[in-house]
This record gives structure tokens, sequence and C-alpha cells, in this order.
């Protein structure tokens, strides 16, 4: 454990108040984009990533509950450790609202930026949560995973409507 002010100003990054907020700016932006250049569908992606973040709770908490498992030493006695919550809220947030911004980027430098931004972030975060003893490293790579997993979804959801509104 290294409780210096830096790793928690990283694992901070994870957090709800911090991740959310960004991922709300990025919401109302891409969805007013979207109106306004007349896409179809313009609400269901902004829509489809609001869901994917409310819903992070309900798939990490049980999860938790379940497999109950210890948190490092710092942490003291409990468990709920495993999966991250920090870190799959840090995933989505950052992660949706990396892929809301990419189509509205016009270069490919822009759109390798974000990416770039996107996944130090993400990083930076599990470095905050495993260097604060707040998290063991497989409990963050455990969330990484299943992040993965559930922003796919949410492209996958997002491409079948778009395909359907524009066959129907």
């Amino acid at each position: 454990m290294h409780p210096d002010r830096l790793s928690e100003l990283l694992a901070d990054l994870g957090n709800i108040t911090v991740a959310v907020p960004i991922l709300a700016v990025v919401l109302v932006y891409t969805a007013v984009r979207a109106r306004r250049a007349g896409t179809d569908r313009w609400w269901l992606p902004s829509t489809a990533a609001a869901v994917l973040m409310a819903a992070v709770p309900a798939v990490i908490v049980p999860l938790k509950e379940a497999v109950a498992r210890p948190g490092p030493p710092v942490m003291g006695p409990g468990t709920g450790f495993y999966p991250s919550g920090h870190t799959a809220t840090a995933v989505i947030a950052y992660g949706a609202g990396a892929l809301l911004l990419l189509p509205w980027l016009r270069t490919p430098s822009a759109r390798r930026g974000l990416v770039v931004t996107c996944l130090t972030l993400n990083a930076l975060v599990a470095f905050g949560l495993i260097r604060r003893g707040y998290h063991w490293p497989l409990d963050v790579a455990a969330s990484w995973c299943l992040s993965l997993i559930l922003l796919q979804l949410m492209l996958l959801v997002v491409a079948r409507h778009r395909r359907g509104a524009a066959e129907g």
C-alpha cells in the first residue's frame, strides 16, 4: 500500500462523482449533434450508454456478493472487492463516452488521440486503485473484462437498431 496523494487522485477518477458527470456531458453533446445532423434514432446511442452506466451497479454488486472476496490487507476485514466497481465505472463511463464521440471526430489522429486518452485514463484508475491498496490486480482485471463485454453489447444494440432503421 502506498497512501500517496497521486494514487488517491488516480483512484478517484473511477468514482461515480467524477466519471458519470463526464459521461453525462458527452451524452448530451453527442445527442444534440446527432439530432441537429438529422440522424435517425439520434437518441439511441446516448440512451444506450446511459442505461449501460446505470446498469453497472446492478451487474457488479451481485457479483461482489456472490464471490465475497476479501480485499487487500489495508482495507481491513470484509468482502465485496471483486470485481472492482470503480474500475467498471471508469471503463463504462470513459469507454462509452469515447465510443459516442468517435463518429464525430473527423481525423484519424483525433480518433487515435481519443482512444489513447480513454485507455490511459482507465490504466491510471487501475494503477491508483492497486497502488493505494483498494483492490487486488485481479479485481481490476475482472472489471476490465466484464466492462468490455458490456461495451460490446452496447455497440451491438446500437448497430442492430440503426441497421433496422435503415432497412425499414
